[in-house]
């Protein structure tokens, strides 16, 4: 497949998928804070507090994904 200029271009035979809900599991540390671990994908994260969870739980999954 050629792509804009006669470049070659691979096209992947894995297409996006649009985005789907990703549940976790969070829980009190016995350390202190908190830690999430998803449902059905190998994310796991931990935060001292609830907003710092958030944050860590968004850059496990772009992480997860190799979203840039």
């Amino acid at each position: 497949m050629f792509g804009i200029r006669g470049k070659k271009v691979r096209r992947s035979s894995q297409r996006l998928k649009p985005m789907s809900e990703i549940i976790f599991i969070v829980e009190n540390s016995d350390e202190g804070g908190y830690t999430a671990k998803s449902l059905g994908y190998s994310i796991y994260t931990e935060g001292e507090t609830l907003d710092e969870l958030k944050e860590n739980i968004k850059d496990a999954i772009k992480c997860h994904f190799d979203v840039k």
